[in-house]
């Protein structure tokens, strides 16, 4: 079977599966989306409303700014694997708990696993604390960041989410620039 094939096996089983509360508010799951071969593994927070409606990751205001920077790049969506933490919306896109991170996490575990990017970003603090739980985006973003994760050595980059971009014109410019660093760290 290809790696595809085997994602969408995967996301079958973990929106039938998974024990994340939000499930119970939310109008459907939001498996991550993207290039099952992809060198590249984009991690945000939490679907918004947008994606929590159509069921596919950053496909609202900051999706589309994600987008400018992928072409800013010469990369698309196509290339690369998006993907959150938490798969279903938290209320008034509030930040998600914990518990919702740890009733998400084998689910994002088997994504990264069957993917095996050759970088993982990660798209705001939330997602690069997961992994990195006493780092500060303020300080590391733009910085390669490496760890063994699954018995094998991963390469991390953490950036400023877009959203947050979007709503401090000051973080626009920062972001723009840490992001131009991804063809260099391949």
């Amino acid at each position: 079977m290809n790696k595809a094939n085997e994602l969408k096996r995967l996301h079958k089983k973990w929106l039938a599966n998974c024990t994340c509360e939000l499930r119970e508010i939310a109008t459907q799951g939001v498996p991550g989306d993207g290039n099952a071969n992809a060198q590249i593994v984009f991690i945000g927070e939490a679907p918004g409303a947008r994606e929590d409606r159509e069921g596919r990751p950053f496909i609202g205001s900051a999706g589309k700014f994600l987008d400018e920077m992928l072409e800013s790049i010469k990369m698309r969506r196509e290339d690369v694997y998006i993907t959150n933490i938490v798969k279903y919306r938290p209320p008034n896109n509030r930040d998600p708990l914990q518990s919702e991170i740890a009733a998400c996490a084998k689910w994002l575990e088997e994504e990264i696993k069957l993917i095996d990017p050759a970088l993982i970003v990660f798209l705001g603090r939330h997602s690069m604390n997961h992994f990195f739980p006493h780092e500060k985006i303020s300080e590391v973003h733009g910085t390669l960041l490496s760890t063994k994760y699954f018995a094998k050595p991963r390469r991390f980059l953490p950036l400023y989410h877009p959203a947050a971009a979007l709503y401090n014109g000051s973080l626009r410019e920062v972001l723009k620039t840490d992001f131009k660093k991804i063809p260099r760290l391949l």
